[in-house]
């Protein structure tokens, strides 16, 4: 996930994969799900195909004359942006963020091929929409699907946290135009830079890419003559089940959240005399029923979930209740008539109470940042060696003028690209299309964000930079770490500010404003590699894809800052959280980017000592264990290591629910697969997708209401909830 930690969608495609062993990296992601495959392999009928090259045609293969079409980016940025508004609600509520790959091509397939068939093949009607459909065409599906989906993590992360810090206007609303030029600022640069990373990552070091590849697979056995479509039709009965059984339940919570929802367990039994269970509800600790965690789980693994819940445990179950009573950290009241008090506020009006008076969830704040930065770096750290090896042994030279021109000693014969010569994407294509983004970032950032040239250069250098510590993990380990990765640029930026000797606005406004392009671009880019990874597999055209690419980049900006404001409308906490902390978006990535804007362009860094240390003290110990991991565990262990990633990601999100979903999620889904590997393998994504999906959409949905003036808050009901205040 493009989140604050990783994308546990994407975990999945290893158990697709299947124990293909042709990987050139590892991580403890990578082999969370060796935990519930080593027992049933047999769960798919075919042999693994070799994922470093195109797979060969099959028997009786029909030749795809179209697979550019309207219909099929049509229906991919109709899919794409499905996903991409589950992804802002999901993103607002924790940072988890999936990817629409599985999905578009699933569903995709589900769409246009009975449509295909239905339609004839003459007509103005029938020529946009009828005819043959084949798995490339399916690819170019999943391309728009993967292009209008993305560039959601620059919504649940630095452009609100410009909100939160008084950096833009009041309202979303009134900042559209600036909105839509971060985005396009962020999203072209990534798309247009995607080409060589194409040619150096999967036609030269052929790395695995995991879920892109599970893609592949899938899209293949979904065009099987033989079994594809009974395989399609089941598992598409199945995805839109889950989707519409999961969209009518979160429709329906909005209107007695406290009764079909959340089950607070310490507030029920202080009204039946239990009062000192009332801590239980006062540290989060109650039950949600969220399919879309649930499924999360199904998708992560119990490594990575287990991890997220082992951190929560620690930090909500341990470390805050130790730090209030010890005087290190304090509660708000809430109520005058209820012990209920919020450990959840992260704003304060006199500054020096960031230091002196802290909550638990802020002084949490810096141990879960700290964490996840340093077991980043060093998990790249300890694998740069190979990362530069492979540079080497592919010819990867660092004069940036060979980048952008063709190569005059082309030879057909040692060409390493399988595709052919005039289906790949010309250089000026690409090229011209990244100078002109260059110079339209330049542009707007010196406009409307007070950047010089240099700054603006800055920033999309590190998103080059980080577009490759993005490719290379996702590549190896199915994990994109952009989101914490890209965190360095507020501290080079930072220093900047200082060095410049800007005052603190303007300093905050350089900074968060350099963060989103360079995570923007750096994910936008990693996010489409992969899916060219998908296209080579399948034989596709390249070109086609990077047509299909820029469509869906088109639709992403506009759905994602329409979005943004309908749900910030909607909850105006999740840009001013109130004095209490409680929001129904928790917005765990937006608070850490906010905090440390704020730190590092404040005079002193606001962070409290004993807050400082204990972060400095868990950094070099998840370093440590990613050393042990590597150096000193075998790997068939390594499922055992915490995901520091995850306990980090526990810190900043004060919703322990979440966790205790995804954990219930992963144990479900390896019982699963131990007693029905069969029904599993069929059936396993397209209900965790269905979910996912649909509890995003469902958010959507109740954020219209809650526009419109309908929702639960007005005529739903207040049973169960803490306080008898609506808890919806």
């Amino acid at each position: 996930m493009s989140s604050t930690a990783y994308e546990p969608e994407r975990v999945h495609g290893l158990n697709e994969l299947n124990h293909t062993a042709s990987s050139r990296g590892s991580s403890d992601e990578k082999n969370l799900a060796k935990d519930h495959e080593h027992d049933h392999d047999d769960h798919f009928d075919y042999t693994a195909p070799d994922i470093t090259r195109p797979f060969p045609p099959e028997e009786g293969e029909i030749e795809e004359t179209h697979q550019l079409t309207i219909r099929a980016v049509f229906v991919g940025c109709c899919l794409g942006a499905v996903v991409g508004a589950s992804n802002i609600y999901l993103g607002l509520k924790t940072g988890f963020t999936f990817g629409p790959q599985l999905f578009g091509s699933i569903l995709g397939f589900a769409i246009i091929k009975p449509i295909s068939k239905a339609l004839p093949e003459s007509g103005i009607i029938g020529r946009l929409f009828g005819g043959p459909f084949g798995p490339k065409e399916n690819c170019t599906v999943q391309s728009a699907a993967t292009a209008a989906g993305g560039i959601g993590i620059l919504f649940v992360s630095a452009i609100p946290a410009m909100y939160r810090l008084g950096l833009l206007s009041e309202l979303p609303k009134h900042d559209i135009g600036k909105l839509i030029a971060l985005t396009v600022s962020a999203g072209f640069f990534g798309v247009f830079f995607v080409i060589p990373l194409r040619k150096y990552y999967i036609v030269r070091q052929k790395l695995t890419f995991p879920t892109p590849a599970a893609t592949a697979i899938t899209i293949r056995a979904l065009h099987n003559t033989r079994t594809g479509a009974i395989a399609a039709r089941k598992k598409s009965i199945a995805l839109l089940s889950a989707f519409a059984i999961v969209f009518v339940f979160k429709v329906m919570t909005g209107y007695a959240p406290g009764v079909i929802f959340d089950w607070h367990i310490g507030w029920t039994l202080y009204r039946l005399g239990f009062t000192s269970i009332i801590s239980l509800e006062n540290y989060g600790w109650f039950i949600e029923f969220t399919p879309a965690f649930f499924g999360a789980g199904m998708l992560s693994g119990i490594n990575a979930s287990w991890s997220f819940f082992g951190g929560s445990v620690l930090a909500w179950g341990v470390i805050a209740p130790s730090l209030v009573k010890n005087g290190l950290a304090f509660g708000k009241a809430i109520s005058d008539e209820y012990p209920l008090v919020t450990y959840n506020s992260l704003a304060f009006n006199d500054p020096k109470l960031y230091t002196t008076h802290p909550s638990p969830r802020y002084w949490l704040l810096w141990p879960g940042v700290f964490m996840m930065m340093l077991y980043s770096f060093a998990d790249l750290a300890i694998n740069s060696g190979s990362v530069i090896e492979n540079l080497r042994k592919t010819g990867f030279s660092i004069d940036p003028r060979t980048w952008f021109r063709e190569d005059p000693n082309y030879d057909a014969a040692t060409d390493e690209d399988l595709s052919p010569r005039e289906d790949r994407v010309p250089t000026l294509w690409w090229t011209g299309g990244l100078l002109a983004s260059i110079i339209m970032c330049c542009a707007i950032l010196a406009k409307m964000f007070s950047m010089n040239v240099g700054e603006a250069i800055l920033s999309l250098v590190l998103g080059f930079l980080f577009s490759f510590i993005g490719v290379q993990a996702a590549g190896t380990t199915d994990i994109n770490p952009v989101s914490t990765v890209a965190k360095a640029s507020q501290l080079i930026f930072g220093g900047i500010g200082k060095a410049a000797h800007l005052s603190q606005n303007p300093a905050q406004i350089m900074n968060l404003t350099a963060g989103v392009i360079a995570a923007g671009s750096a994910a936008q880019s990693t996010d489409m590699t992969g899916d060219l990874k998908t296209g080579y597999l399948l034989r596709a055209k390249p070109r086609n894809q990077f047509v299909a690419q820029l469509c869906g980049a088109v639709v992403a900006v506009f759905l994602n800052v329409g979005l943004f404001i309908l749900f910030t409308t909607a909850s105006p906490c999740i840009l001013y959280p109130p004095a209490s902390g409680d929001c129904t978006y928790g917005a765990p990535s937006v608070s850490a980017w906010a905090a440390v804007a704020s730190a590092v362009s404040a005079p002193k860094l606001p962070i409290p000592s004993s807050s400082g240390y204990t972060a400095i003290g868990l950094g070099i110990f998840s370093v440590v264990s990613v050393v042990v991991k590597y150096f000193f565990i075998p790997k068939q262990y390594w499922h055992w290591v915490p995901n520091w990633n995850a306990v980090g990601l526990a810190f900043v999100t004060p919703q322990v629910y979440y966790s205790i979903a995804m954990a219930a999620g992963s144990v479900f889904n390896y019982l699963w697969a131990l007693r029905n590997p069969s029904s599993f393998g069929m059936y396993m994504f397209a209900v965790a997708a269905g979910m996912l999906a649909g509890e995003g959409l469902g958010g959507v949905l109740q954020a219209l209401l809650a526009v419109a003036k309908v929702d639960g808050s007005l005529y739903g009901t207040a049973i169960g909830c803490p306080g008898f205040e609506f808890c919806g």
